[in-house]
């Protein structure tokens, strides 16, 4: 039942209550997130099942990551017109036939071409199911709607890619996909259940959500989230190895501080919905300051199991609030280009995915040490920090 009108599109009421519709929309970003990050912990196995090194098995990440930026503007772009809910369900569709067809493949570049299409929905459903959870409730709780809505992603870290990783020592590959692939058959039920039925947007087409690529606020947010999340993404990508030639640690315990850094990154997405709703601009700020403090103490305290402990949760902390801030901000200045730049969003993160990687990769190939990729983390930081400070100053003097 449509009320009142916001930023978002008309507010809608779910037919079974706010919180089972949350929990469905926030299913599938867990799923999803799963489905990306479980890779990276299964490598080893799923190299070793392919028989192939883990250098060309890597490729299938790249695949996935390379869907995932191309996917998420034509996906927008196509479905824009649709009802929200309708482009929800395609897209987790899209999302369970590519999972299927990674598990039926037998070689490697059929399975490349499977994990491509199986990243096409993850930006466009990621920023989708932003949007719906924000239009489900008042403007002064857009921030914690978002922050519940995404924070399946952080729970993914937690929960679904360390089990995946336990598990493929006991079972294949095929059999974790598979699993996926069923519970996103489980997160179409879930939207079609309890997620209500909106209209199409007949207001809507391709010109207008392209016009988001001619909106100074929406390239400089976007810019914003791809250089300052690069830190956190260039420390993540060499934490095992890191922690094990540097800290020092036995394999069970890096495992450890893995779910920690998992649990900050819950906590952060959680804290940061919060504080949106009172401030956006502060908390975005306040993220990329704190990001800069604690990517520095990762280089200074790396040799120290204890230090590392609490790095290890307020690093991600800190940083992963520019994924509902940037979410917040880019719904306030996209205009009618709402499904396009809130799918951009995650390609930008996946380009300081690949960003943050390849400069660590560049730094500790140069000699420098793992701990190296803090202070390189740091700068990354403060680039975006400069960026949002640039992004205020056009909006002060180019009002929307």
């Amino acid at each position: 039942m449509e009320q009142t009108q916001t930023n978002t599109g008309p507010q809608l009421t779910p037919p079974h209550g706010f919180a089972p519709a949350i929990a469905a929309l926030m299913l599938g970003t867990f799923t999803i997130g799963t489905g990306e990050f479980a890779m990276m912990g299964i490598l080893p196995a799923f190299s070793d099942a392919l028989h192939v090194s883990i250098g060309q098995a890597s490729a299938v990440i790249s695949a996935y990551a390379l869907g995932v930026v191309v996917g998420a503007p034509v996906m927008a772009i196509a479905g824009a017109h649709l009802p929200r809910r309708t482009i929800l369900l395609l897209l987790l569709t899209l999302f369970c036939i590519g999972n299927i067809g990674t598990v039926l493949c037998s070689s490697l570049l059929p399975i490349e071409v499977m994990r491509f299409i199986t990243g096409l929905p993850h930006g466009a459903y990621f920023g989708i199911a932003a949007l719906t959870g924000a239009s489900m409730t008042v403007r002064a709780r857009r921030g914690r709607a978002i922050g519940m809505v995404l924070s399946g992603i952080m729970i993914s870290t937690v929960i679904g890619a360390p089990l995946s990783t336990f598990l493929s020592h006991y079972i294949s590959w095929e059999v974790i996909y598979g699993a996926l692939s069923a519970l996103g058959l489980l997160c179409i039920a879930g939207i079609w259940a309890l997620i209500p039925a909106d209209k199409p947007h007949h207001d809507v087409n391709a010109l207008s959500e392209l016009a988001a690529f001619k909106n100074p606020h929406v390239l400089l947010t976007l810019l914003t989230g791809a250089i300052g999340f690069g830190g956190m993404f260039g420390v993540y990508t060499f934490l095992t190895s890191a922690l094990a030639q540097v800290t020092h640690l036995s394999p069970w315990m890096v495992t450890l501080y893995q779910v920690i850094w998992g649990c900050g990154m819950v906590a952060g997405n959680a804290f940061g919905g919060a504080m949106i709703d009172k401030n956006l601009d502060r908390t975005t700020i306040f993220s990329l300051i704190a990001s800069i403090i604690f990517m520095l103490a990762f280089w200074v305290f790396l040799p120290s199991p204890t230090a590392m402990v609490v790095i290890c949760f307020f690093l991600p902390a800190a940083t992963v609030i520019l994924s509902p801030a940037m979410q917040a901000r880019l719904m306030d200045v996209a205009g009618n280009a709402q499904t396009l730049s809130a799918s951009l969003n995650h390609s930008a993160f996946n380009i300081a995915n690949a960003l943050g990687a390849s400069f660590g990769a560049l730094l500790v190939e140069h000699g420098l040490g793992m701990n190296a990729v803090g202070w390189g983390g740091a700068i990354l930081s403060a680039g975006g920090l400069v960026i949002y400070l640039l992004t205020l100053h056009v909006g002060r003097r180019h009002p929307l």
